[in-house]
């Protein structure tokens, strides 16, 4: 006769939102005094809250000390499911609870993502919200940031480097630059290397820039453009190398790196911003990038 688990049953311990929300904001902002302002708790209750979390799992979600909190391998692993279960909450609210939804929602997003997830965000929004209109504006990450401090966006997805997690904001994917090539290709022999990029403001260009400044290599930019399949073309042409997210590296294009003489590129994020006192429309529009991005990541 199999011993009974250790675990709690699963019937008996439904996922709590108020938890998963906690979980979130810790996990967000890594500190728990600012979790608590965020949800609007103190920090005695959120470690409480926490506590409460990891009993029911029967695992750890945080490693602390006097100075951090990190994420466990199980932490890790629940962002996602988290991220997901409150997006699918909040969407189920807005169809059958929340009156309906009107108004207008300008979203910002750069040109690699908005043509990937951009589609499949708007669709779904679409079918739950039938009254809101969402205006999108495809730029660069350093121009969609201006619009943003301007007021001009509601929702603004971008790409960054920096480790500094802006107030308010949420990443939503982290993903390693690669140097993509054509396979067979030659333009990486070049001298000066062929580069497809963007002008600067770009957060692909300035990690490309710098490594290889870093180890002396000079290059020069052979076809210049803000989008990506564009850039696709330039580089399965042979006429350039680019730095691209891995997870954009397909065929025909090939990862070049150290057997090419290239340096290692950094990682970037896809972070989210909302304006300040976001109304619900706006709101709901963040939700669906979040479930989307999710997904994408599996």
């Amino acid at each position: 006769m199999n011993a009974p688990s250790t675990r709690p049953a699963l019937a008996q311990t439904p996922a709590d939102i108020d938890l998963l929300r906690t979980f979130l904001a810790i996990a967000d902002t890594g500190s728990f005094s600012k979790a608590a302002e965020r949800v609007f708790r103190t920090p005695s209750a959120v470690s409480m809250q926490v506590k409460k979390l990891e009993e029911t799992l029967g695992t750890s979600v945080f490693e602390r000390d006097s100075r951090s909190v990190k994420l466990t391998q199980s932490g890790e692993m629940l962002v996602s499911y988290a991220r997901r279960i409150l997006a699918l909450s909040n969407e189920m609210m807005a169809r059958f609870v929340m009156p309906e939804m009107e108004g207008t929602v300008c979203l910002g997003a750069p040109d690699d993502y908005g043509e990937r997830i951009m589609p499949q965000v708007l669709k779904r929004f679409a079918e739950t919200h039938p009254n809101v209109q969402v205006n999108v504006i495809i730029e660069t990450s350093d121009l969609l940031i201006k619009r943003f401090e301007n007021g001009e966006l509601d929702v603004m997805v971008y790409t960054a480097q920096s480790q500094q997690l802006e107030e308010g904001a949420q990443v939503l994917l982290e993903e390693d630059l690669v140097w993509a090539g054509v396979r067979g290709g030659c333009a990486w022999e070049r001298d000066p290397l062929p580069l497809s990029m963007w002008e600067e403001g770009c957060a692909w260009r300035s990690g490309a820039v710098k490594a290889l400044t870093e180890i002396g290599r000079s290059y020069r930019t052979a076809y210049m453009t803000a989008h990506t399949q564009a850039q696709r073309a330039a580089i399965a042409s042979d006429l350039a190398i680019a730095p691209f997210p891995k997870s954009f590296i397909t065929e025909p294009l090939i990862e070049l790196g150290e057997k090419q003489g290239l340096p290692k590129l950094c990682t970037y994020q896809i972070r989210m911003r909302l304006k300040d006192n976001p109304g619900c429309c706006s709101r709901a529009v963040a939700d669906h990038v979040t479930a989307c991005f999710d997904e994408m990541c599996g």
